[in-house]
């Protein structure tokens, strides 16, 4: 009110001044007009007022005066009145500002009201669109029979689709959010407060990153706004962390079940999970123990954690090597690619448990899998199959990448070889496994030129057993004939400890010597009695054919009928009308059963497979040219029985075996674990055990020591081995008469000992 009633008196002499400016004006105006107007009706009437004027001359000119004076006067008013609107002005400055600042308050106001709204509107929008989408897919369902999905239902799977298929969706959408939260919020808080916009938007944002700070606010309205901020702040923050959450547990999750890529290179890689997996682990680790421990990943269609938890119950020792599993399926390219296959040494893959077809189909879409990969593969794959008949359409499909190896063709050679050479379980068990000696093959320069006779006795800690010939493509030739002569490229094939323990020395002087007798080994009939039923049986029958002396009886005792049986065994590709040197003799019965086992005539039978041990067995015949003093001898006729071999799954069944009567077993998914371990570490030694496993070629045998030496002679390992030659055999090993376990590869080869024709040894020699 003092302000106003300051303004008053200078207003009043603003319009006093104005006033009598325009007086001013006014009346120079009027007086212009006037006078011209005189001075023309003068003009006019001097012509005929001549006398008049010169009588009013004298009064004209003296209010000519008059009015000269007046307007002098006025003249002086308007200059004093310009003097008093210039110091007027001064104050009227001041008050421009003061209205400029009104106006400006006014214009401040206005904005701030917009922005309210606009926040307002803004907030409000979603729910005008969300109750506007509802009622179009109302209106369209109602006018619109054949819709029948709803606007908003098209709406949502379109966001759910968005939020899957773009893994960056749901921060971005949480951004998006918090930014417009802060910018409504900012808006708000302008409209509500007298702060600048900038303060606002920022003020904004500490409410929405501490909902705390609203404490501090004044007034309803900055009030009301803080807290819905705040409030929307506590719902951004806890999306925040949800979203935090859900990704942490996401790539936990992803890590536990073996989702994520495996980062290495010169590993093997197994793919598939069977009750091999165990024996072919501990293979591998003892083949990489004398790297320092190497790597191995498994991928099955199986949890990785219960994956982990198999392994970490097996029983052995993992030596440096690292088990790392991950959950796939080896038919999926892109799982393939998670394991680095092509960046793998050597891939393994391990037959189903189950239908042998099955299984086999499974492995060839397998091998199709991984000849599609577009890097490439750096090694070579090695794939257990089910089904001889099989092998062909896998190598066929996978090339020179596949080597093979039939799980059952195997075990089938293997049962039938140790079921007519007793011990030679134990042979096959340490030539395969890395514990002991095993394969390997490698080139030495400075044996160029050498006959192989004299390579035999080149290596202290070796014994050569054939030939990698450069010139006929890489062919293994095992045992090869004694002057045949290295050539350049040629490799040697050895059986040694490791690849790092040998090396060939300086050439010894062996005395070679001659043979104790007549090196004749009678082939003699055999009567052979089989329990069960193998799927391959018929391939079983045709190499014991190809074994037997003709003559021979091959007993099949198990509980398939005898019409069935035969006809299982022609669809399975046998011509009865074939075998030439066995006969066939059906029994039907069950091999755990006491009273079946009597009805048969045990005491008869050379060998048993699968034959559960049965007391008061009766001494079989005579057995082959062993003496019943030899260690062969004692096996056979120990307890009164024949010799039984058996067929064992699981390692750790060998150790309840000490108690039982079983004359030898074969540990089959060892063994063959073993082979697929060796032929994963080197490729070249499938075409070794292929060759020592098939009908034709050579094979392992084990040989008396009459056969090459007189009771107490002193020779050495080397003249034993030259020897051997004279008879084309490679002689690897020996077993003494009360040793328990054959040793292969002896080490002092040239030193000098007291031998027993009651020893035996183990050699490679052709099939006869």
């Amino acid at each position: 009110m003092a302000k106003q009633e300051k303004e008053d008196p200078v207003l009043e002499q603003k319009r006093d001044v104005s006033k009598a400016v325009s007086g001013v004006k006014t009346a120079i105006g009027e007086m212009g007009i006037r006078d011209f107007g005189q001075r023309v009706k003068i003009r006019w009437q001097m012509a005929s007022y001549i006398a008049i004027l010169i009588t009013a001359f004298g009064s004209f000119v003296h209010k000519n005066f008059s009015l000269h004076n007046q307007v002098i006067d006025l003249q002086d008013q308007i200059s004093t009145m310009n003097i008093r609107l210039q110091a007027c002005n001064t104050s009227d400055t001041f008050d421009t500002i003061s209205i400029l600042q009104e106006g400006d308050h006014l214009s401040s106001k206005g904005l701030k009201i917009l922005a309210l709204t606009v926040s307002i509107a803004l907030l409000s929008m979603p729910l005008f669109v969300f109750k506007y989408i509802d009622y179009i897919s109302k209106f369209r369902s109602s006018y619109n029979c054949s819709e029948k999905v709803s606007l908003n239902k098209q709406l949502e799977y379109r966001v759910d689709v968005l939020l899957s298929v773009h893994p960056y969706a749901k921060a971005l959408a949480l951004l998006v959010a918090t930014l417009m939260l802060i910018c409504l919020g900012g808006l708000a808080l302008f409209g509500v407060t007298d702060d600048s916009l900038a303060d606002c938007l920022w003020l904004s944002w500490t409410y929405v990153a501490d909902s705390g700070n609203h404490a501090n606010s004044e007034g309803m309205g900055p009030r009301l706004v803080s807290v819905s901020i705040s409030f929307g702040g506590m719902l951004i923050f806890a999306m925040m962390l949800g979203l935090v959450s859900d990704a942490i547990s996401e790539k936990l999750d992803s890590l536990r079940k073996g989702r994520s890529e495996v980062v290495e290179q010169n590993h093997t890689l197994i793919l598939g999970w069977s009750d091999k997996l165990g024996s072919l682990l501990n293979q591998l680790v003892i083949a990489n123990e004398s790297l320092g421990g190497g790597i191995v990943v498994v991928m099955a269609e199986r949890d990785k954690e219960e994956m982990e938890l198999d392994i970490a119950k097996m029983e052995f020792d993992f030596r440096g090597t690292s088990v790392i599993c991950r959950s796939g399926s080896p038919l999926i390219l892109a799982d393939l690619k998670k394991v680095s296959v092509s960046k793998a040494r050597a891939i393994v893959v391990l037959a189903d448990d189950g239908n042998a077809d099955q299984s086999d189909a499974r492995a060839l879409r397998t091998v199709l899998s991984l000849t599609g990969v577009k890097e490439g593969l750096r090694g070579h794959i090695v794939v257990e199959l089910s089904d001889l008949d099989n092998e062909v359409l896998v190598k066929l499909v996978g090339g020179e990448l596949v080597e093979t190896v039939v799980a059952h063709d195997v075990i089938g050679r293997l049962m039938i070889q140790c079921a007519r050479q007793p011990g030679l379980a134990q042979i096959w068990e340490d030539i395969l496994g890395f514990e002991n000696c095993e394969f390997y093959i490698k080139r030495w320069p400075q044996l160029d030129g050498m006959q192989f006779e004299d390579v035999l006795i080149s290596f202290p800690d070796a014994i050569p057993c054939g030939v990698k010939v450069a010139s006929r493509g890489g062919k293994i030739i095992l045992n090869p004939e004694d002057s045949y002569v290295l050539q350049e490229g040629d490799e040697v094939l050895v059986i040694a400890e490791d690849d790092d323990t040998y090396a060939p020395g300086a050439l010894p002087m062996v005395w070679r010597g001659s043979l104790a007798g007549d090196f004749i080994v009678p082939k003699l009939t055999e009567k052979i009695l089989l329990c069960g039923w193998r799927r391959d049986m018929e391939d079983m029958i045709m190499v014991l054919d190809a074994f037997l002396a003709p003559g021979s009886e091959l007993w099949m005792f198990n509980e398939v009928v005898e019409s069935e049986r035969e006809r299982k065994l022609i669809d399975g590709g046998l011509d009865l009308s074939r075998l030439v040197n066995i006969t066939l003799v059906h029994r039907e019965g069950n091999a755990v059963i006491r009273r079946h086992l009597e009805s048969l005539p045990l005491e008869s039978f050379d060998s048993a497979k699968r034959l559960p041990y049965r007391e008061a067995m009766v001494t079989r015949g005579q057995r082959g040219s062993f003496s019943r003093g030899s260690w062969i001898g004692e096996m056979q006729q120990a307890s009164d029985r024949s010799v039984i071999i058996s067929e064992i799954l699981d390692p750790r069944t060998k150790n309840l075996l000490s108690m039982s009567k079983i004359s030898d077993y074969v540990l089959s998914n060892e063994l063959v674990s073993m082979a697929l371990a060796m032929v994963a570490e080197d490729r070249q030694i499938n075409d070794v055990l292929e060759e020592l496993f098939a009908e034709e070629g050579n094979e392992l045998h084990i040989r008396l020591a009459e056969l090459y030496l007189h009771e107490g002679e002193e020779m050495s390992f080397y003249e034993i081995i030259l020897r051997a030659r004279q008879k084309r055999e490679i002689v690897i090993g020996y077993r003494l008469e009360n040793a328990e376990r054959a040793v292969i590869n002896p080490p002092n080869k040239n030193e000098r000992r007291r031998w027993s024709v009651k020893d035996v040894f183990v050699v490679i020699t052709e099939k006869v």
